[in-house]
């Protein structure tokens, strides 16, 4: 863990890229998993496929329970066997979901949720409240990442329509150090283009791929370009 200076030059010790989905599984492995946010209706077309984190998460975790607030999610949420389920809540209200008393979590996963959150602090602390001595993986875009760069040269970039901010390496800092944690760690993660791979016709689908390539090798390079973060903390 750097200590920082927040001065413009100076050089900060970045973690090699990962990949994110891999990362994930690797820290959920036989564990109960409270899984945050989970219910992502805009990535649909991934289940099955192998890409989709909630159904790849239930595969290798003893227990996984979801929690969302979707509007598509319906109230009595959805179970998908003995050890798998989604609950329909706030993330910002899990002490008032009776049901979460009955699990001994492992660990909590925050998958690209924080970046939707109009205050991840208040989040993060209520992490370490409820969850003191557990840890907690988040993952998020990247505001440096190699792809809007590339974007923004032809005046686009990509963001989710409910983003409220994204972060940086030196802002997932600021959250930890305000939040008051002593230990955790940042890791870049590849970009992955699944959903519009999945969704384009020849020859679209081989450039697509061919991209996400070549700006995998980049990421590899300049690991502050890469796509978002995964933040592991100890709460």
């Amino acid at each position: 863990m750097q200590t920082l200076n927040y001065t413009p030059t100076e050089r900060i010790i970045v973690n090699k890229t990962v990949d994110r989905l891999n990362y994930i599984l690797s820290k959920c492995l036989n564990k109960v998993v409270l899984d945050l946010g989970c219910f992502d209706e805009t990535a649909t077309i991934k289940e099955n496929s192998g890409n989709y984190l909630f159904e790849e998460i239930s595969k290798v975790s003893s227990v996984h329970i979801g929690i969302d607030n979707s509007s598509l999610l319906p109230e009595e949420g959805i179970k998908f066997g003995e050890k798998a389920e989604i609950l329909f809540g706030s993330v910002y209200d899990l002490d008032k979901i009776p049901a979460l008393a009955n699990y001994n979590f492992d660990v909590i996963v925050a998958g690209e949720l924080i970046e939707h959150l109009p205050d991840t602090l208040r989040f993060l602390n209520d992490m370490k409240r409820l969850y003191s001595g557990k840890k907690l993986i988040c993952s998020t875009p990247n505001t440096t990442s190699l792809s809007n760069i590339l974007l923004s040269v032809f005046n686009r970039e990509s963001c989710h329509i409910d983003h409220l901010q994204v972060y940086s390496f030196k802002t997932l800092t600021t959250l930890c150090r305000l939040a008051g944690f002593k230990n955790w760690a940042i890791f870049p993660y590849h970009v992955r283009y699944t959903e519009m791979i999945m969704a384009a016709k020849q020859p679209q689908k081989t450039i697509v791929k061919a991209s996400e390539s070549i700006i995998n090798g980049l990421e590899n390079i300049f690991p502050m370009m890469a796509g978002g973060y995964i933040l592991e903390i100890e709460l």
